[in-house]
């Protein structure tokens, strides 16, 4: 099977980096920024999209002034601000030992996307690094698992999108594909149902066990 994961909030825990920069841009443009625990939603959805909400516009000029502030401290700290989940390197090299192929494909910046994952040692597992581009191109999850899709002539029948938003869980379903949310993310299990998910598992060894059930011989 082929196995799409994301990356914040599913293989490693953004929050620090992300939360710290998501700060800074607002404290850069003026604003008070919310404390961690009321930054904690925005981590996964596009940037552009968090930044619309936490700045109450729809000014592109502000919202672009925004990722950039934003980006500024991300590439130079805030991407390794992050700690990667626990069972994470066990559980991919389980999965990836019984023959399925697994891809990052996570709407964070690709160049973003494949340093960290280069940084925490996980290249090996992957077959690609999926991210969108700075410009903001395939950001929207549906958008870029079609692109993936297309690079890697794949059918979404052999595919499960795994991750812990319910941008994950839609943007699978847009291309009719089967999706698994992920419970030790940063979407709420009601976030996540609401999504429609096949299955919501809790742990990596759930997540084994679930892929092992379905895969298709």
């Amino acid at each position: 099977m082929n196995l799409f994961f994301d990356l914040d909030g599913t293989l490693t825990d953004p929050r620090e980096g992300i939360v710290r920069s998501l700060q800074h841009a607002l404290v850069t443009l003026g604003y008070s920024p919310p404390d961690a625990a009321g930054l904690e939603q925005f981590i996964g959805p596009p940037l552009a999209e968090s930044f619309r909400v936490l700045l109450s516009t729809l000014d592109e000029a502000q919202i672009q002034a925004a990722v950039a502030a934003y980006r500024g401290r991300f590439s130079e700290r805030g991407l390794f601000e992050n700690r990667l989940y626990p069972d994470v390197p066990s559980g991919l090299n389980s999965l990836q030992t019984a023959g399925h192929r697994l891809w990052v494909v996570t709407s964070k910046p690709e160049v973003y996307a494949q340093r960290i994952v280069a940084h925490f040692g996980l290249s090996c597992y992957f077959h690609q690094v999926y991210g969108s581009e700075l410009s903001g191109e395939r950001a929207n999850k549906a958008e870029l698992i079609r692109y993936v899709l297309e690079q890697e002539k794949l059918s979404g029948h052999d595919v499960l999108m795994i991750g812990d938003r319910k941008h994950d869980i839609l943007g699978a379903r847009a291309n009719r594909m089967r999706a698994v949310g992920v419970a030790w993310g940063y979407g709420s299990l009601a976030e996540l149902a609401s999504a429609n998910p096949h299955a919501i598992v809790n742990s990596m060894a759930e997540l084994i066990e679930y892929v092992r059930g379905t895969a298709r011989p």
